[in-house]
């Protein structure tokens, strides 16, 4: 069982990542300065409240004077009514934002996706991959768009405050400030604590997001083996760690929040301790007392509230740096920049400028392996002819799919080189060589939707009477028309409402529509039946007469007509030939094909 390996991350809160992360805020620039002007007006009406309180109870209140209270009034309505505009305007941009966000890094990992090589999927796992896409990317909107949100009302409000409790009366704005350097002593500490936890929560969130997917798309397996009991144990193990890691992040953040709201109290406290003694001695007002009071609850909620975006930080942290590990992964297999200059790249192809494939492979002392110290393929010399059938045979791990996959370059030799038509193809681009190629799988995968959208997969310009024409090469025509909907049939999802054999037929289709001129059939009937074997047997020989082929087959009855058979063993030729000349020698192959029809 492939075993998949994550990275570790161990920095504490990373500037350099969020300096990265910030580069997708840049299209979204005006709505960002119309939000902190939409923040700043917020947090300015909010300092400017207390002092309106100050003004009644110094006039009205204290002195029982109703002298101006309606123009007063008038004003603090004013107040009240921008404010409320101001909060619709800031949650509407903030919503703008970060669905802007969460599409533009989706769109970005997406595009990354389609470029990166063979090698990346096959070291992690579709679940990973998804919950980096899903909840990571969620997350990571969230934090930076109601982040960015209150991290500009909060440090404006405290500053505001700060200098109009400064001015109001310096020696009570000291003491009431007295406890700052505790609260940043405190942050420090529980910084580093809530991000390695939400680390761990991350991480363990893509085994569950694996598991779920293993779960779904294993489900006949499971039932047929009757493992029901024992996959639920399993995941039971990775709940029960997601439980443990879930409640260790809680605790620490709630841990931090208690300790942020104690210290304001103290302030609170420390500013009605010495401010009522004052006001007694007359060096304050009974109204400064009151906005003292209402500034300090005012302060210290913008830092219980950037307190909590600080939490959050550190779990965005988390997802920031599964997501962007995911991006600023490279492929391994690249196009030099001037074959990108010259040929394209995989979305922007220059294809006027493509030679034409006649479709001749030479491999020249080829070697492959996945790992250093796991050897593939060995000095493999091979000369293929254009329109030449080659069947590959020989046992599970002789190297069959990899010389395949070499051919098609989805993964290239480490050491070696493969020429098609006399050119070594690194000094062509990798989608002019695999636009050209038609591969059919095992089990073919059909994508939900309808026949005919799945036979134009392979062709996204082709008309009705191009995908009927490709259907009818692969006598597929036969059985779309007897269904109700015809090519409008719904598949379902991964093809579930077909046969095995109208899928394969239907993936035959949608290869030969897009006219390669290399075809690889990987075990293409080994997973049907005699009868429907005979029928793709015949769309086989019409679809690949004139085109270079590789037939990857353990049913030898189905390469008997290959121009050439490969016989492999640890990544060598052992034996080649014709059937008849293989069965002649009585080696290897005769004795897998005697073997294989004895009765």
């Amino acid at each position: 069982m492939q075993k998949f390996k994550e990275q570790e991350y161990n920095k504490r809160f990373d500037l350099n990542l969020w300096k990265k992360l910030f580069t997708y805020l840049k299209p979204y620039n005006k709505y960002l300065l119309i939000l902190a002007i939409v923040m700043i007006g917020v947090a300015g009406i909010d300092a400017v409240f207390p002092l309106m309180n100050k003004h009644a109870v110094d006039n009205f209140v204290v002195p029982g004077n109703l002298a101006g209270l309606t123009r007063f009034a008038v004003y603090y309505g004013i107040l009240i009514c921008i404010q409320v505009i101001n909060i619709w305007l800031f949650i509407a941009i903030a919503g703008k934002i970060e669905m802007g966000i969460s599409y533009d890094i989706r769109k970005v990992a997406f595009k990354r996706l389609q470029e990166l090589s063979f090698s990346y999927y096959d070291k992690t796992a579709i679940g990973w991959i998804m919950a980096r896409l899903t909840s990571d990317v969620r997350k990571l909107g969230e934090t930076i768009a109601w982040g960015l949100v209150d991290m500009v009302w909060g440090f404006t409000m405290m500053s505001l405050i700060m200098i109009i409790m400064l001015t109001l009366n310096w020696k009570l704005a000291l003491i009431t400030l007295s406890v700052i350097p505790l609260l940043l002593l405190f942050s420090l500490y529980f910084q580093k604590k809530i991000l390695d936890a939400y680390r761990q929560v991350r991480k363990i969130n893509s085994k569950i997001t694996g598991a779920f997917n293993e779960g779904i798309m294993g489900a006949k397996t499971t039932k047929t083996l009757v493992r029901e009991a024992e996959n639920l144990n399993e995941f039971q193990v990775i709940t029960s760690k997601m439980r443990s890691s879930s409640i260790k992040a809680a605790i620490f953040s709630a841990l931090y929040l208690p300790i942020v709201l104690s210290l304001g109290s103290i302030g609170t406290a420390l500013t009605l301790w010495y401010g009522g003694s004052w006001i007694h001695q007359e060096f304050i007002t009974y109204g400064l007392l009151v906005a003292f009071l209402s500034y300090t609850v005012q302060f210290f909620e913008p830092i219980r509230e950037m307190a909590r975006v600080f939490a959050e930080l550190q779990s965005a942290q988390a997802s920031a740096e599964r997501i962007l590990s995911l991006i600023d992964t490279e492929p391994e297999i690249k196009d030099s920049q001037e074959i990108i200059e010259k040929y394209g790249d995989t979305f922007n192809p220059k294809r006027e400028n493509w030679p034409k494939i006649k479709g001749k492979i030479t491999f020249q002392n080829v070697s492959f392996s996945y790992e250093a110290d796991e050897k593939i393929i060995s000095n493999l010399n091979l000369n293929i002819k254009p329109g030449e059938s080659i069947a590959l045979v020989g046992e599970t791990g002789s190297g069959k799919s990899t010389i395949v996959n070499l051919a098609c370059r989805f993964y290239e030799p480490t050491k070696g080189k493969i020429l098609i038509d006399d050119v070594d193809y690194r000094e062509r681009s990798q989608l002019w060589l695999q636009d050209n190629i038609g591969y059919v799988l095992q089990d073919p995968h059909l994508f939900n939707g309808t026949i005919k959208e799945n036979i134009k997969y392979g062709n996204p310009n082709a008309d009705e009477s191009a995908i009927i024409r490709a259907a009818r090469m692969v006598n597929a025509h036969r059985f779309i028309i007897e269904f109700p909907d015809g090519y409008n049939t719904e598949v379902g999802e991964g093809g579930s409402k077909l046969s095995t054999g109208e899928k394969q037929l239907i993936s035959f289709a949608r290869a030969i529509l897009a006219d390669p001129k290399i075809f690889v059939l990987d075990e293409a009937t080994s997973s049907v039946d005699t009868e429907m074997e005979q029928v793709i047997q015949l769309a086989i020989n019409k679809m690949l007469k004139g085109r270079t082929n590789f037939i990857i087959a353990h049913r030898l009855s189905t390469i008997r007509a290959a121009d050439r058979i490969l016989v492999l063993r640890n990544g060598k030729i052992i034996e080649s030939g014709n059937h008849q000349q293989l069965l002649e020698k009585q080696g290897y192959y005769y004795r897998l094909y005697t073997n294989q029809f004895k009765t």
